[in-house]
C-alpha cells in the first residue's frame, strides 16, 4: 500500500445539546499522515439520524471523491446520537470506512439513551457496525475492506501518537471552529 494513500478523517465540533439543534462535521484530506490536501464541512441534526446521508454527500461532492481510499471516524456517532451507518457509507461511496475509538464503547448505555430518544433503528445500526478489534493502544471496527488492509491503512496514517492524524486533524480544526480554540483530545 502507498504510503501517501489518500485519506479522509471525519469529527463533529463542539455544540450545546441545552441549545443547538445542529452542528458542523469537519473531514480533513491527508496524504498518509504526513499532509494535508483539502477540508470539508457539513451540517448534521443533533441526535438525528442524518449523519450517514450527509457523510455520503460531503465525500460524493469532493473534487477528492475519486482519489480517497478510506474514510476515517471519530466513533461510530456524531452530533451526540447521530449514528453512522458505516456499511451504508462504505457501500454508497465504495470507500472503506474505519471508525476509530479510543475505549470500548458501552454499549448497554447506549442503546438505552437510544430507546429513551426513540431511535431503536439506530441500535440495529450499531450493531450491525460489526465487531471492534483492538489494535495497540485504540479500537477499529471497519466496513469495506479487511482486518489486515484496515491495520496498514491506520499504521500508515499515525505520526502523532495513537489516533490517526486524518481524524486528530479533524478534531483540532471542529474545536477550533466551533470553540474558538481546539481543545481536549482526539
Amino acid at each position: 500500500m502507498k504510503k501517501e494513500i489518500r485519506l479522509l478523517g471525519i469529527d463533529d465540533a463542539a455544540f450545546d445539546k441545552s441549545k443547538d439543534k445542529k452542528t458542523l462535521i469537519i473531514g480533513v484530506f491527508f496524504r498518509g499522515g504526513k499532509s494535508i490536501d483539502g477540508v470539508l464541512s457539513e451540517i448534521v441534526s443533533i441526535d438525528g439520524t442524518d449523519a450517514t446521508e450527509q457523510i455520503i454527500r460531503m465525500v460524493k461532492k469532493s473534487k477528492f471523491y475519486t482519489q480517497i481510499r478510506a474514510i476515517m471516524l471519530k466513533g461510530i456517532a456524531v452530533g451526540g446520537f447521530n449514528v453512522i451507518d458505516i456499511a451504508e457509507v462504505s457501500r454508497k461511496t465504495k470507500i472503506p470506512v474505519i471508525v476509530v475509538m479510543r475505549r470500548l464503547p458501552d454499549r448497554e448505555r447506549i442503546a438505552r439513551i437510544l430507546e429513551k430518544l426513540g431511535k431503536k433503528s439506530s441500535i440495529k445500526t450499531m450493531e450491525n457496525a460489526g465487531r471492534i478489534y483492538k489494535l495497540d493502544d485504540i479500537l477499529i471496527q471497519f466496513k469495506g475492506t479487511t482486518l489486515k488492509k484496515a491495520k496498514e491503512i491506520i499504521k500508515i496514517s499515525l505520526t502523532r501518537g495513537h489516533i490517526p492524524e486524518p481524524i486528530r486533524v479533524a478534531h483540532l480544526i471542529a474545536g477550533g471552529v466551533s470553540l474558538g480554540e481546539s481543545r481536549g483530545r482526539a
